[in-house]
């Protein structure tokens, strides 16, 4: 049986399954990659590129309906969770079609004095690029690969999680359908030998993964073994600190939207909630009380809230796995850490400790920890002590303070008093174990680019 298959993690239905490529296959995509690279990246303009992805992202808008309709039998997503989605990856789309030509555009270099002539920064294609996504976000993880690197003319392979075929099936038309040519961007069934394979190929010159350390590891090895660009956005536990506030109800209440994102299975997602003394207490009465209100739906239900299935009885064995271990090394539930198949419930976690496999760990579904902390230094050095640092949250009506402990905070992005701030015109990415390389904004160009410098006597 193939590896790509759908199965409704709300039911456990499976709906359809999709061949493996053979060797055969990606032998032709490699090829047909390489040669849109040559015939097709190398004679277009910024502005000619510019024009098909803003078609790329109407017809985002003009699929929505069916495009949010798909992951939700994929991977659990609420329906309106999947329109966003879809939204968003029409926005970051359109982002780099407004924006791609100014970015590309020659950068001057101010010759030292006396020096005659001229000297440009020159920003061009690198070739055919790999990119290795995952299931939580199917459309919008693309866009933010995809969209920039065609902008600027790379030629994209990708290969999706197994459980997204038909996501991925439907954004290779999108592409076709918006009059790139065949090898510009080409779905791939691929296996993970496959992949080392394609990445080995000489052709290839970047790969880009989205998902676990475990797949970042594994394909970092194999892109540095033949050195090979790598881009990698993995795991995180992001800190959401909360110094002081002038309204405790609305602090609550984002950090509930902050932890229940896509049912909890986000990267960038608050999950450590990190409160001063005198706030503790009260916060974690709100929060509790605010999360046990919280009640898992089915996701294509009219109306259906924030928590859906998790995005398979997989996941939700490990999560509950993770929520026991946690408890039998000290941790107090405070609320939640039931399971009933795929659906789990809010879950609130505290007295959890150094030496704690739960104090090190990321736990991707709807569970938080919330900590008690003494005061500001206190809390830097808890937020920090986590072998990730993707995103993080801080609360506080202290400007000084606020500018004083983003600085401290060892994290790729820091989000003062909000959350779900994500923008296309924002860079994405982090340090330590949850990769390096960033996405979106105007850094999101610049990874899998030549910066050729042009000095003219």
């Amino acid at each position: 049986m193939s590896k790509y298959a759908v199965v409704n993690p709300a039911t456990g239905e499976t709906l359809s399954t999709y061949p493996t490529a053979s060797d055969a296959d990606i032998v032709a995509a490699v090829d047909g990659a390489a040669a849109a690279y040559r015939d097709w990246s190398r004679t277009t303009t910024p502005d000619d590129r510019s024009a098909l992805i803003t078609k790329v992202a109407e017809l985002h808008r003009e699929r929505r309906q069916h495009l949010g309709e798909i992951i939700v039998r994929e991977m659990g997503k609420p329906i309106g969770d999947a329109l966003g989605e879809v939204d968003f990856s029409a926005d970051i789309y359109q982002y780099y079609a407004d924006h791609g030509p100014e970015l590309l555009e020659d950068e001057p270099i101010d010759l030292a004095e006396g020096s005659e002539g001229s000297a440009v920064i020159r920003k061009s294609p690198m070739g055919v690029l790999i990119g290795i996504m995952p299931w939580n976000f199917p459309y919008y993880q693309v866009a933010r690969f995809a969209g920039p690197n065609l902008m600027l003319g790379n030629t994209i392979l990708l290969k999706h999680a197994a459980q997204c075929p038909e996501s991925a099936a439907a954004i290779h038309q999108i592409f076709a359908d918006a009059g790139f040519p065949a090898g510009a961007y080409t779905n791939i069934y691929a296996t993970n030998e496959q992949v080392a394979d394609i990445i080995a190929d000489p052709r290839v010159q970047g790969v880009s993964l989205t998902g676990s350390e475990r797949a970042g590891a594994a394909v970092a090895e194999q892109a540095g073994r033949h050195l090979k660009k790598v881009v990698l956005e993995l795991g995180g536990s992001d800190p959401f600190i909360v110094l002081s506030t002038d309204d405790l109800d609305a602090t609550v209440q984002m950090a509930v939207d902050a932890r229940l994102d896509n049912s909890g299975q986000s990267c960038n997602g608050a999950k450590r909630f990190i409160v001063v003394d005198d706030l503790y207490d009260a916060f974690v009465e709100k929060f509790t009380a605010a999360m046990a209100e919280v009640s898992p739906s089915d996701p294509m239900g009219e109306g259906s809230g924030p928590l859906g299935p998790l995005s398979s009885s997989t996941a939700a064995e490990n999560l509950e796995d993770q929520v026991s271990r946690a408890v039998a090394g000290g941790a107090t539930i405070a609320t939640g850490g039931t399971r009933e198949g795929t659906f789990f419930s809010p879950t609130v976690l505290t007295g959890v400790a150094p030496g704690n496999d739960a104090y090190y760990e990321e736990f991707f579904g709807p569970v938080a920890q919330v900590f008690r902390v003494a005061d500001e230094d206190a809390a830097v050095e808890l937020a920090n002590d986590t072998p990730f640092g993707l995103g993080s949250y801080l609360f506080t009506t202290d400007e000084q303070q606020a500018a004083r402990v983003a600085d401290r905070i060892e994290a790729g992005m820091v989000y003062v008093n909000c959350v779900l701030a994500d923008s296309a015109e924002l860079p994405f990415g982090g340090i330590k174990r949850s990769g390096s390389g960033r996405e979106l904004g105007t850094l999101g160009i610049d990874e899998f680019v030549n910066k050729k410098m042009i000095r003219i006597a």
